[in-house]
Parts: C-alpha cells; sequence; structure tokens
C-alpha cells in the first residue's frame, strides 16, 4: 500500500548470521534450511548467558540466536507478546561458509494496515 505522499517505509526490520548455529539442532535439520523458509522467533529471558537472547526456531528445533548485538529489541518486543508483528525467515545460504556465516536470518515487520 502506497502513502498519500508517495513515500514508502520498507518492512525490513533487520538481518543478520545465525549465531551459535554449530551448538544447536541445525545440523539434524541442514538439508532443509533453504533461501525463504519461515523461522520462528522466541524470547529467552531466563537464559543463563543473555537474559535478552532470542533463539530461532525452524519448526520444533533451535538452530540458533540472534546475535546479542541485535537482540535487545526483539527480545522486548518478544517478551511483552509482539511476536505475531514479525516475519523472519532465512534470506542467505552458504554452506562453504563457517557454521557462524552459513545462514543469514532476515526480520521483517508485517503489514497490519487496513487494505482499502
Amino acid at each position: 500500500m502506497e502513502s498519500k505522499h508517495g513515500f514508502e517505509w520498507s518492512r525490513h526490520l533487520m538481518d543478520f548470521h545465525l549465531a551459535g548455529f554449530a551448538f544447536h539442532d541445525g545440523i539434524e535439520i541442514i538439508e532443509e534450511l533453504k533461501i525463504g523458509k519461515p523461522v520462528t522467533l522466541v524470547s529467552e529471558p531466563d537464559n543463563p548467558h543473555d537474559p535478552q537472547a532470542v533463539a530461532i526456531f525452524y519448526g520444533q528445533h533451535k538452530i540458533g540466536y540472534v546475535p546479542s548485538a541485535k537482540n535487545e529489541l526483539l527480545s522486548k518486543l518478544l517478551y511483552f507478546g509482539y511476536s505475531d508483528i514479525f516475519e523472519a525467515r532465512i534470506q542467505y545460504v552458504n554452506m562453504e561458509n563457517h557454521p557462524e556465516r552459513q545462514f543469514r536470518v532476515v526480520v521483517r515487520i508485517k503489514d497490519g494496515r487496513k487494505k482499502i
């Protein structure tokens, strides 16, 4: 939907390499992780390493985390129940890279405006 003034915000909120991939379930489902596949963001306020941790799940499998340098806003919104405003997907896959650089995730804001 275009605004009356011709300016349109991008729905892009952030993107990042998936942190901690090598330490979670990703290797078990690595063949399923393709560009465009949806992932779920889950706040982990009881995480012993980072109370602002945001885990990333593909189905029931935890595949890593939002890097700590980018998790504060997402963590706060998820904690207060706003998970339904985000759309997160795998944005980039390169199996030749180091495990911490093999996958990127993009987080976009869903468009909740009413269509006219």
